[in-house]
């Protein structure tokens, strides 16, 4: 990446701060264009999901890696739930969604309290391992709740076989007028279930998996207590990426995690951070790190800035810290500050191998939160800051009363906050879909056919407020 006129600014920079200049392309079309990452995670699309309680669970750890992105569950979770999750993922189906399974004897409000679980929003009536009926909002709504499933599911049931070629079963699903059908395999069993827009995306995206052709997942350790303990469990259970995770990325704790870490000889790359600057990057890629992680304050639940003056406008930490690692010949994950698919481009643009998005994805069907409704009708889910007093109760729930008390105390971020479901996009899977059609066309209009091409060809240059507020679209006349 250059500088347009190669000039340097000599303040830092926001991604609102920066634009990019198009270049004279051969790309001749922007699926052409390879977003798999160079730093050995095995992403397809440059996005991962960042550790928070509030959006990484296994729901979204299928779907995203399905899509070819990354998610890391959090250091919260006990390591017995981890191990369990990483092994329901890597069973996942590669193109079908798993399915929400119901029996013909269970009620509406059984159904109800299930369907906004899945973007897909049916569920799927089984008897003896086998289909008999959907389900969905439609069909529930204005029904006695106590109503059981086999009164009122739509009997008339169109099934693609498990194996069935994702462009062939779109075309089925087009012709016979259907959003969705459930899968079976050999002995007709459910397998799961496809919509027509995930057979469409299967032809698009390339899932993230491993040698075995199950999905990738990644896990989270702190810094704190038994490191190499639980980093060995995870190895364990088969995770694909372990990171090692703070919000002070740059500390003596840190490195002695790292050291722990790197002394199991793990065969999978290993990510640490927090930091922002070059130095961060060379002390922890000295201690073991593959990758490091970039950003302190810009994350939406994040009070730290506010709180403690501490942290560093987010471009110009991920340009800073990309340079470093790459002399090194090591990467980074841009971690924080994403609001638009152009926030992304610029980090990559910037160098970051893979982008962290958090809050973004909360407000989503796949995250684990519990779908809520506010007094004017929009649905939503809470978010919280892994720092917050919310997270900090969560994780310390085990402690002495005077432990949690004195913790409390010092507690930094969100601990509640709205995210509202799109309409338009309500499930993860929308939103990668805008991204990435974005950072797709970034690229054509650098002229790159891939991530590494696409750093080394993007000029950026540096805009005022009012540049930036220039290139908004408007929704309504002025």
């Amino acid at each position: 990446m250059r500088f347009l006129n190669d000039v340097r600014p000599s303040h830092d920079l926001t991604y609102d701060d920066v634009f990019m200049v198009p270049n004279r392309s051969a790309v001749g079309s922007r699926q052409s264009v390879d977003l798999s990452s160079p730093d050995g995670t095995g992403t397809t699309i440059p996005l991962v999901v960042a550790n928070m309680t509030a959006i990484a669970g296994r729901r979204m750890a299928e779907t995203v890696a399905r899509r070819g992105g990354l998610v890391v569950i959090p250091q919260d979770i006990p390591i017995d739930v981890v191990t369990e999750v990483i092994g329901w993922v890597k069973t996942r189906h590669v193109v079908l969604d798993t399915p929400i399974v119901l029996s013909p004897s269970q009620t509406v409000a059984d159904a109800l309290a299930l369907l906004p679980k899945r973007a897909h929003g049916a569920g799927v009536v089984v008897e003896g391992g086998r289909p008999v009926g959907i389900v969905t909002e439609a069909d529930l709504t204005g029904v006695d709740r106590f109503t059981q499933l086999s009164e009122v599911m739509s009997k008339e049931l169109m099934v693609l076989d498990a194996e069935i070629d994702p462009r062939l079963a779109f075309n089925q699903l087009d012709a016979a007028h259907r959003k969705l059908a459930p899968a079976v395999d050999r002995d007709g069993k459910l397998a799961g279930i496809l919509t027509r827009k995930a057979a469409l995306r299967a032809t698009l995206y390339t899932p993230a998996t491993d040698a075995s052709g199950g999905l990738r997942i990644a896990a989270a350790v702190g810094v704190n207590g038994d490191v190499a303990g639980r980093a060995k469990s995870l190895l364990d259970a088969g995770v694909d990426t372990l990171v090692v995770d703070t919000a002070h990325g740059h500390q003596e704790s840190m490195i002695n995690a790292l050291h722990a870490v790197r002394a199991l000889d793990p065969r999978v790359p290993i990510v640490a951070g927090n930091v922002v600057a070059a130095e961060g990057v060379r002390d922890l890629v000295a201690a073991g790190a593959d990758i490091v992680k970039v950003g302190v304050g810009p994350g939406a639940m994040c009070t730290t800035r506010m709180m403690t003056g501490v942290g560093r406008p987010q471009f110009s930490a991920v340009l800073e810290c990309a340079a470093e690692a790459r002399r090194l010949g090591k990467h980074v994950w841009a971690d924080g500050g994403v609001r638009h698919p152009r926030d992304v481009a610029m980090a990559l643009a910037a160098g970051a191998s893979n982008v962290m998005i958090g809050s973004w994805f909360a407000g989503t069907y796949e995250s684990p939160g519990d779908l809520q409704q506010s007094a004017d009708g929009r649905l939503y889910k809470e978010s919280f800051g892994m720092a917050s007093a919310r997270a900090v109760r969560n994780r310390t729930s085990e402690e002495s009363a005077y432990d949690r008390a004195r913790k409390a105390l010092f507690e930094e971020g969100i601990s509640t906050s709205r995210m509202f479901l799109d309409p338009a996009r309500p499930g993860v899977e929308d939103l990668i879909d805008t991204i990435i059609a974005g950072v797709r066309s970034a690229c054509t209009y650098a002229g790159a056919d891939s991530l590494e091409e696409f750093h080394q060809r993007a000029v950026v240059g540096v805009q005022s407020a009012a540049g930036y507020a220039e290139g908004k679209p408007l929704h309504a006349s002025w």
